[in-house]
This record gives structure tokens, C-alpha cells and sequence, in this order.
């Protein structure tokens, strides 16, 4: 547990520390239509990580309907490793998320920074207090598909390392933008 929040504390400083000084413009800004802004980094992890939120509420009131997958332990461990897999930050794939975690298309309100670090300590609150779900072994479902199920405790795993890729995206946007900055 304590990883996972110095982890998120690391990631929140990042960003915080490299895009602090970035006007609205700048956050905004994009090298090509296909490539999101360090705006939308931000606001697709806010996005993306909110949407577990329901699903933990839900275990907690009871009324969370554990996916039949989530009996098939192979399925269970298979999935989880896959998505981790999947969201590691060398970015050596890219990869198209569900429509459901798309950042808005359009420029994200100022304050994307301010918003983002209260999240980050949303993050950690639900995380320190979901302690008891990851003992016993709590299975959810992907917010954004049922089928594909894992552990909460892999789940966590996911987000935390799904942050890191999306800030290796932003900055490598940084980069992009300071050297266009440079030849002009």
C-alpha cells in the first residue's frame, strides 16, 4: 500500500514540478490532432481513475455484482497481468483507450494541475481505505468492460503504473513543444 501512495506522491510531484509553470496554452498544446496535450494526460487519468471509484463504493455498500469470470482464477490472474502489461510507461505500443477514458477533444479549463493533485489525494484516500477489500482478495471488473476482470489490489497496481505512462506521454509533448519553441 505504502508504494502505491509514495508512487502516486511521485507522480503528482512530476507533473506538478515539470508543467507547473506552463501557461494554459502550453498545456494545451499539441504536436498533431492525433496526439494528446499534457491537458489531456491529465484529465484522461482523472477521467480513467474516477471510474473505479463506483465500482469500490459499490463493494462497500454491497450492491457490486462480482462478474461470473471472477470464479475462474487463471482468467482473473491472466487478465490483470495482461493489462498491466499493457499500460507499463516505455510506450513501446500505443495504445487506443476506450471511448468512456477519452480526454475532452477540446482545450481542458485552467486549473487542470489544481485538479489533478486533489485527485491525486482522492486516489489515495480510497486506496488507504480499501486495505480490508485488497485482504480478501476483492475480483472487480474493468470499468469499461465487464469481462475483464482482476483483482482490486491489481487494479491498483494498473492505475499507479497507467500514471507513470501518461506522464512519459506528456513529457515527451513538453519536449516536442520546447523544441518547436526553439527553431521559432
Amino acid at each position: 500500500m505504502e508504494n502505491w501512495i509514495a508512487q502516486i506522491d511521485k507522480t503528482t510531484q512530476n507533473f506538478s514540478e515539470t508543467f507547473g509553470e506552463l501557461s494554459f496554452e502550453q498545456l494545451n498544446w499539441k504536436p498533431n490532432a492525433e496526439t494528446w496535450s499534457i491537458s489531456q494526460n491529465m484529465e484522461h487519468l482523472i477521467v480513467i481513475n474516477e471510474s473505479y471509484f463506483p465500482v469500490i463504493d459499490s463493494i462497500r455498500k454491497d450492491t457490486y455484482k462480482t462478474p461470473f469470470l471472477a470464479k475462474f482464477g487463471f482468467l482473473v490472474s491472466f487478465f490483470g497481468k495482461t493489462v498491466l502489461k499493457a499500460v507499463q510507461p516505455d510506450r513501446k505500443k500505443k495504445m487506443k483507450t476506450f471511448t468512456m477514458w477519452e480526454p475532452n477533444e477540446s482545450d481542458i479549463a485552467i486549473g487542470i494541475l489544481d485538479r489533478f493533485r486533489k485527485h491525486q489525494s482522492e486516489l489515495k484516500n480510497i486506496i488507504q481505505n480499501s486495505k480490508d477489500l485488497i485482504e480478501k482478495g476483492t475480483v472487480i471488473s474493468s470499468p469499461a468492460n465487464k469481462n475483464i476482470v482482476y483483482k482490486l489490489e491489481k487494479a491498483f497496481d494498473i492505475i499507479v503504473t497507467h500514471e507513470q505512462r501518461h506522464f512519459e506521454q506528456a513529457l515527451e509533448v513538453h519536449q516536442l513543444m520546447k523544441k518547436k519553441a526553439a527553431k521559432n
